[in-house]
């Protein structure tokens, strides 16, 4: 017999409340309950950074947090980053920068730098690497998603003069 709970959670401003069971993770939350499937699963534990989404303002590895710990909580995720089908400054210069290829770690390194570059305005490229290395990526060499942060980096600077 399984144990479950109600819980109501705020997911790119929308409000959900469903009875899951308490061990579901965040993860598998968001994709089965929400039918949000930008959170990519990749290891289950917390080293790869696929599944990395904002919890009231702060980077967590979803696939480590269970859902029940959200109760009450502000998740946003990949497809909370855009407005209007427009992207923000750091998608675009994603977009820009060739900075993906196969996407799958996209979603997590934009949440990451979403968060960093909120605490950090004016990253130089080592602060951005050394953020960085909590996501794995197996396809661009990091080079170009460094400079996208970078150059989004910029951006935000100048919108706010």
């Amino acid at each position: 017999m399984s144990d479950t709970r109600e819980i109501t959670v705020n997911v790119n401003g929308v409000t959900y409340s469903r009875s899951i069971e308490t061990r579901t993770t965040l993860v598998d939350f968001l994709r089965q309950e929400c039918s949000l499937t930008g959170t990519h699963v990749g290891c289950e534990h917390g080293a790869c950074g696929a599944c990395t989404v904002l919890v009231d303002g702060h980077s967590v590895r979803s696939c480590l947090m269970l859902g029940v710990q959200c109760h009450h909580s502000h998740v946003q995720t990949v497809e909370g980053l855009a407005s209007g089908g427009v992207l923000n400054v750091l998608q675009q210069a994603f977009q820009d920068h060739h900075a993906l290829q196969c996407g799958f770690c996209t979603s997590g390194i934009l949440m990451t730098m979403t968060e960093f570059l909120l605490d950090n305005p004016s990253p130089s490229e080592t602060e951005v690497r050394e953020m960085l290395s909590g996501n794995v990526c197996r396809c661009t060499g990091y080079l170009p998603i460094v400079d996208a942060v970078l150059d989004a980096a910029k951006k935000i600077r100048e919108m706010k003069k």
